[in-house]
């Protein structure tokens, strides 16, 4: 068996991150955790970020990358608004389901941007805000660009995003 590189390294760390700063948010979350899910030690962890906010925003990047992907990956080759809308709907069902901590690493993400301003940090909310507009411009596209259509997929999305998070089926909202 090989050695691990580097960059096959830095993916596990932000996989583990993800998983780690979705059940304990930024501050709740210690590097040691992340560096021990992976099995490499802190100094090896600071090797490949500079710092917990650089694997931070690592983890929202790839949980927001996640995210558009399962969209882009649902409508390819789908024709018409009401199928690309059920495809979506289906793919991200299907993602909040079998990998919750990528809907709850966005989450943490949202939480930490008001207090990461308020130290004078924008690159948090940078960072959220791009992501979201990349979702939000995927499935927006996807749906004909009816703005429409759009916020209301966003807004079951967001019901959805709510009820998994709090632990109740997505029937508890209907």
């Amino acid at each position: 068996m090989g050695r691990i590189g580097a960059q096959e390294r830095r993916e596990s760390v932000i996989r583990a991150a993800v998983a780690e700063f979705a059940r304990a948010g930024y501050h709740g979350t210690s590097t040691a955790a992340i560096a021990q899910r992976v099995g490499v030690t802190q100094p090896y962890l600071f090797r490949l970020f500079p710092d917990k906010r650089a694997i931070f925003v690592a983890a929202l990047v790839r949980s927001t990358d996640d995210t558009r992907l399962a969209f882009e990956r649902a409508v390819d080759g789908v024709e018409g608004g009401e199928r690309a809308l059920q495809a979506m709907s289906n793919a991200y069902a299907q993602l909040i389901s079998t990998r919750p901590e990528t809907l709850l690493m966005q989450m943490q993400g949202y939480a930490t941007v008001a207090a990461a301003e308020a130290q004078g940090d924008d690159l948090i909310g940078e960072v959220v805000r791009a992501g979201w507009m990349r979702i939000w411009e995927t499935v927006h596209l996807s749906l004909g660009a009816d703005a429409d259509e759009t916020a209301s997929f966003f807004a079951c999305g967001m019901l959805g995003n709510t009820l998994a998070a709090i632990g109740l089926p997505s029937g508890a909202g209907r």
